[in-house]
């Protein structure tokens, strides 16, 4: 080994198959140690878990332990030594700490429990200096295990080496999921993004390919489709192989990678290599007719919320192109929370006053079609119908005949909660449609009712001088009553996808005289 800890596996994961993972570490202190591995499994961005545990393989008389209950020392082992003038040796610590090797075990640990589902360790004892032993893994797929093809999951080891001290060394292994062991394959670690959350990110995509010709390949063209969400102009490459350097801008003889761009893609080309066929004669490395080349890349400037799909046709000297599978890219959902307020015109009702506020609710920043759910609360004031009826009545004193005439009228205050649901559909930045079904009930409805009873004198059958007048009112009060249902259309104009707007709502009432025009401004955020 050429580091102290490394993990391994056999093969790529596959649905419905086991494959072994390999935990491999070595003592490389001068002095017998006793320490600790952890392997962490099953990242929590997946809703489900992708493996399970089906046998560990220890051969060295490690022994499992539980990762609850555990003890740090919180001790640092620098190796570093220097002679004090007592001729002493002195110990400082002075060594800083690399990519890899770490000291804070206690979060490292928190950190990975927090990215993991799940977790197992054991600890070794009795470690020669210069020894290495090795831990098999055997790990079962999951039925529920995530299909994307294009998707790249992790596992996560931390190696103890002396469990006296916290220095620990972190290894965190990629694997691709895979429906078949093809070994021309393209894959990314974008296949699920928070949109909020992208705008500084560099996905990273990886294409793997593999010669199985009979000679071997010296120049290998990978032409590579970069969607156009991402700017072609910010590709790092991180790793490839064959190991190689950058082309310069001039020709040179050397072996290198050298990378071109056309409107659509990025060409990665492998010059002046050699990379043996799997059917080459005397070939017994089957890994070393295997390459690859890992990058990422920025999003651009003004990027839509849209699922993307590439691919590689990779191109063995003037070979025909083999074309790669689909590496998707996709955006979760996510939840844009909006702020209402507005006033809605009765077109049918008399003296009606109706302002409302409310929220909204939707997914966030949404390219072109997507949902969204309101409620509402408005306060309405509105007149009733007003009644008349005339009669001739005896007057019960004198016993003329009079007439009488009863006008009763009503009014109402009511408290309102409108839930419409739509579907909204993004024309461009600026304008959105959309049309849906809502309901609407009053929460709190007030009722006054006003009678008014006058009597004439009775001259010919015609009203002569006012005799008396009275007039009550009552009020009753409900709640949750009423409910209307509707169907809707509206446009809005602003900020279609995230920020300030205005709009008009047309709701067609199933009820009768409760067609309104609503008239709001909206904030989502």
């Amino acid at each position: 080994m050429t580091t102290n800890f490394d993990l391994q596996r056999n093969r790529e994961p596959m649905p419905e198959e086991e494959f072994v993972v390999i935990v491999k570490y070595k003592n490389t202190k001068d002095y017998v140690t006793n320490g600790k591995v952890f392997l962490f499994y099953n990242e929590k961005q997946f809703k489900a878990d992708n493996f399970e545990i089906a046998e560990s393989r220890m051969y060295h008389n490690e022994n499992e332990i539980n990762t609850e209950d555990l003890v740090f020392t919180s001790k640092l082992d620098t190796d570093n030594y220097y002679a004090s003038a007592e001729n002493k040796t002195l110990q400082l610590q002075s060594k800083l700490q690399d990519s890899t090797e770490k000291q804070n075990l206690p979060l490292t640990l928190e950190e990975s429990k927090a990215k993991y589902n799940n977790s197992t360790a054991f600890s070794f004892k009795n470690m020669q200096p210069n020894e290495e032993r090795n831990v098999f893994y055997t790990l079962k797929t999951t039925p529920e295990m995530i299909k994307d093809t294009s998707a790249i999951v992790s596992v996560r080891g931390i190696y103890v080496p002396d469990e006296n001290y916290d220095n620990h060394n972190v290894k965190d292994m990629e694997m691709e999921i895979v429906t078949s062991h093809d070994p021309n394959k393209m894959s990314t670690s974008a296949f699920l993004m928070n949109y909020r959350l992208v705008r500084f990110k560099k996905p990273k995509f990886k294409i793997k390919f593999q010669n199985n010709g009979e000679g071997p390949a010296k120049t290998i063209r990978l032409e590579t489709d970069i969607p156009e969400i991402f700017d072609k102009s910010t590709i790092e490459v991180l790793d490839m192989y064959p190991k190689v350097k950058i082309c310069p801008k001039y020709d040179v003889e050397y072996s290198c990678l050298d990378t071109t761009y056309t409107q659509k893609q990025a060409i990665f080309t492998f010059k002046n290599i050699y990379l043996p066929g799997s059917e080459q004669k005397n070939v017994k490395e089957y890994d070393s007719t295997k390459g690859f080349v890992k990058y990422r890349v920025k999003f651009g400037k003004n990027f839509h919320k849209i699922k993307t799909k590439s691919r590689t046709a990779i191109i063995f000297d003037k070979n025909e192109p083999i074309i790669t599978n689909y590496s998707t890219t996709r955006f979760m959902p996510g939840i844009s929370i909006g702020v209402k307020a507005g006033y809605n015109h009765f077109f049918d009702l008399d003296n009606s006053k109706s302002y409302f506020v409310g929220a909204t609710l939707s997914p966030y920043k949404s390219y072109r079609l997507y949902w969204q759910v309101e409620l509402l609360n408005s306060l309405h004031e509105f007149d009733g119908s007003t009644q008349v009826s005339e009669q001739f009545t005896d007057n019960g004193a004198t016993g003329e005949l009079l007439f009488r005439r009863t006008t009763t009228s009503s009014s109402y205050n009511n408290i309102d909660w409108e839930v419409p649901v739509l579907l909204r559909y993004n024309v461009n930045n600026y304008i959105g449609l959309g049309a849906g079904l809502q309901g609407m009930i009053s929460v709190s409805q007030k009722e006054s009712t006003t009678t008014t009873i006058e009597d004439y004198e009775n001259i010919n059958t015609v009203p002569g001088a006012l005799i008396s007048s009275e007039t009550t009112s009552t009020e009753n009060k409900e709640s949750f009553t009423n409910f209307r249902s509707g169907f809707l259309v509206e446009a809005t104009a602003g900020f279609a996808r995230i920020g300030p707007s205005i709009g008009a709502r047309y709701v067609f009432n199933f009820k009768e005289n409760y067609n309104y025009m609503q008239f709001y401004a909206i904030w989502k955020f």
